[in-house]
């Protein structure tokens, strides 16, 4: 069984036991989450939601918060001497799908 949530602007397909990586949500680690934005719903059937699934759940546990890798970016335009550096860390929380609810 699969379901498709939506969190952070983004769609993610999940099924139990899968370990994803999504935007932060500000959980500690160990704790649960609960998404109730699930759009589709898949196995022997698939159920797709107007926009999301009446009364489908996809819990989660909060395995970890952090930070990516830093990303360079770099502004430059020729002849004029321009050119300014900067660097970013997006955050992200990494969760394991205990249960899909449908």
């Amino acid at each position: 069984m699969y379901a498709i949530i939506a969190t952070g602007g983004k769609q993610y397909k999940v099924a139990e036991g899968d370990i994803i990586t999504i935007e932060k949500l500000g959980v500690e680690a160990g704790e649960k989450v609960t998404f109730e934005q699930v759009l589709a719903v898949g196995g022997d059937e698939l159920k797709v939601g107007a926009p999301t699934v009446a009364g489908a759940t996809v819990e989660a546990s909060v395995v970890k918060e952090g930070r990516a890798k830093k990303v360079i970016v770099y502004k430059y335009k020729r002849k004029t001497g321009y050119h300014k550096k900067n660097g970013h860390r997006q955050a992200f929380t990494r969760v394991k799908i205990e249960k899909i609810n449908a």
